[in-house]
């Protein structure tokens, strides 16, 4: 059965925006049958919803009950509508919702029924699927071509240059590579400007995927602390200003709602952290994978790179629009540009033209996407906070100002044993330390990310109610077991 239903009125309001051109291709039932379609493609229309009969949704709309039953049959013949006697006209996804591997580094069969919240990633957002089926029909020019494109497609450099330009951080496209996500731009880039043995300072707690690529490289990785308020400008002062032996060779940072903990670096604080890194002689790697989810924000700091013009600002389109878009790019100093791509040759030739160009789709769209992507996430984020509230009023949440995860103190340090409970009750979680620098401690905090709908916020949070208790009642501290540590994302 259905667990939910959109009404004739809403399922009209959503298609309004989509039913305005005066012009549609094709016959009227078949444009109404396409946007229904992408209602559904889209997740604006969840798998299994009961949609409104045909006789409801003609008197909500301005077409013919004849065109409604014919857009219906076209969804049922694609595979996007179940009819049943007694149930109603049903949307689905052709064969299912395929949920990502839950643990891929160690899958397992119960992966794809587990609440997965060792993921900050959400679900394809509004607008992706419009943009592959553009970027489809812009494909066969590039088929009479090798495809190998190391610096990226130029007409991705120009919008991505642009865009940069835009938020005050002025970008030739030449000075702009792309690459096949952020964590492989952070790797050229500790190709390219590190030695092993090099010291370089990183966020605690940090990234742990952008952590692994820089130990990879035989970096020697040095944590300054990061708070609900950002960086520690105090030890970050101490580190650098400790004489020879705390010299570094640079420095990875997230300034754009940090991850895990969602803090956002100030203006000013930037400037410190630019001129303590260039007295030091340390290289900025700037991490602006969450910089378009600012949920809070009436209006972004400028770019770091603005302050430090010798940094290396990364990117890429996972959080913002889809995981699934495994392409990035970094802007890079343009005197640096060819020592950059000789490192990045070094690893692999290209990203996939199909997601540049689909990515390309996605930028020109511009703000609205975005926007919508932040409302959906506003949604989840209250959601999330509620239920903690409601089920763990003994544990200190923040609410962060963007991103995609809360930063949870637990009253005891039992991060690993809960992360241990929580999968006998149905939840994937990281715990503290895998988000520290040298993999040990942060045994009283948790990261939560907001990425689930809604109401498998509220069932992963009863997971973790549970999996507290448990945690509680036992003894000592639990390590996973070998070999099964989740992929964190």
């Amino acid at each position: 059965m259905p667990t939910a239903r959109v009404s004739a009125a809403r399922l009209a309001s959503l298609l309004a925006d989509l039913l305005a051109d005066p012009a549609p291709d094709g016959p009227a039932y078949r444009s109404l049958a396409d946007r229904i379609r992408l209602l559904v493609a889209d997740g604006r229309i969840l798998h299994g919803t009961r949609l409104p009969s045909e006789r409801e949704l003609t008197a909500a709309l301005p077409v013919s009950r004849t065109t409604v039953a014919r857009a219906y049959a076209e969804l049922r013949d694609r595979g996007y509508l179940t009819s049943r006697r007694g149930s109603g006209s049903i949307a689905t996804v052709p064969g299912g919702p395929q949920p990502g591997t839950a643990n891929l580094v160690h899958p397992t069969e119960r992966s794809a029924t587990m609440l997965d919240l060792s993921y900050a990633a959400p679900t394809a957002g509004v607008g992706v699927l419009t943009a592959y089926e553009a970027a489809m029909e812009r494909l066969p020019r590039h088929l009479y071509g090798t495809g190998y494109h190391p610096a990226g497609l130029p007409v991705l450099r120009e919008a991505l240059a642009a865009r940069f330009t835009a938020r005050g951080l002025p970008t030739e496209p030449d000075q702009v590579i792309v690459t096949a996500g952020a964590v492989a731009a952070t790797a050229v880039a500790a190709r390219a400007l590190l030695r092993t043995g090099d010291r370089v300072l990183v966020e605690h707690p940090g990234y742990p995927n952008a952590l692994a690529t820089l130990r990879r490289q035989g970096a020697r990785l040095v944590g300054v602390p990061v708070g609900p308020a950002g960086l520690d400008l105090a030890a970050l002062g101490d580190l650098l200003g400790a004489g020879r032996r705390s010299a570094v060779a640079g420095a990875v940072l997230v300034p754009d709602f940090q991850n895990p903990t969602g803090s956002l670096m100030r203006e000013a604080d930037r400037q410190l952290v630019a001129d303590a890194l260039r007295a030091a002689g340390a290289v900025p790697v700037v991490d602006e994978t969450m910089v378009d989810v600012g949920l809070d924000v009436d209006a972004m700091p400028r770019p770091f790179a603005a302050f430090a013009t010798e940094s290396v600002t990364v990117g890429s389109a996972s959080k913002s629009y889809w995981g699934g878009l495994r392409v990035g790019w970094m802007r890079v100093p343009r005197q640096q540009v060819g020592r950059f791509l000789e490192a990045r040759v070094s690893l692999d030739l290209g990203a996939p033209v199909l997601e540049q160009l689909v990515v390309t789709e996605l930028l020109q769209a511009g703000e609205p996407l975005l926007e919508a992507r932040r409302a959906e996430l506003r949604s989840r984020r209250a959601a999330l906070l509620q239920a903690l509230g409601e089920q763990l009023p003994d544990w200190e949440v923040r609410r962060p100002p963007g991103g995609l995860t809360a930063w949870c103190r637990l009253p005891q340090p039992r991060s690993t044993a809960l992360a241990v409970a929580a999968e006998r009750h149905g939840v994937l979680l990281a715990p503290g330390a895998s988000f520290s620098v040298d993999g040990t401690g942060l045994e009283r905090f948790v990261r939560v990310p907001y990425t689930l709908g809604e109401e498998r916020i509220g069932a992963a949070v009863t997971g973790l109610a549970r999996a507290w208790s448990d945690a509680l009642q036992s003894g000592t501290q639990r390590r996973t077991r070998r070999g099964r540590a989740p992929m964190v994302a």
